[in-house]
């Protein structure tokens, strides 16, 4: 099984981050804008559109405030198995550190997932920076 760790610093305070990455329906609004475009929640189901005009349907597994983990699979897609989860934790001078862990089969598909995270945690990183730079 491929696994993808992916930690990223944000300079925004872990509890604004955690509060954009557990917004599960508004991933397009309040987390990577420009890389996710639209968001819908039906239940514990996300079906999240992405810039490239990608589609996936996600169950959300966990949303944890004490650990400020969120944890989610993918339901339908070319993986036989994605199961991903975020997790938020404090670092120097206010900022936060972002841990992406994702677990996949089969093992070719880590390649262009990990281009997806990669571009995602970018996203992540400018939309939360500049949305806690304007709530000051």
């Amino acid at each position: 099984m491929a696994t993808i760790y992916k930690e990223f610093l944000v300079d925004a305070t872990p509890e604004f981050a955690w509060e954009a990455i557990k917004d599960v329906g508004s991933v397009h609004t309040r987390l990577a804008q420009g890389f996710v475009t639209n968001t819908v929640l039906a239940g514990d189901v996300r079906t999240m559109t992405f810039a490239n005009g990608l589609v996936i349907k996600e169950r959300i597994v966990t949303i944890s405030d004490k650990q400020r983990r969120l944890a989610y699979a993918a339901v339908e897609g070319r993986a036989s198995h994605h199961n991903a989860y975020l997790q938020v934790f404090g670092a120097q001078n206010g900022q936060s550190r972002v841990l992406w862990v994702t677990d996949l089969l089969p093992d070719e598909m880590q390649g262009p997932i990990e281009q997806m995270v990669e571009l995602g945690s970018t996203a992540m990183t400018r939309t939360l920076e500049r949305s806690f730079a304007a709530s000051k």
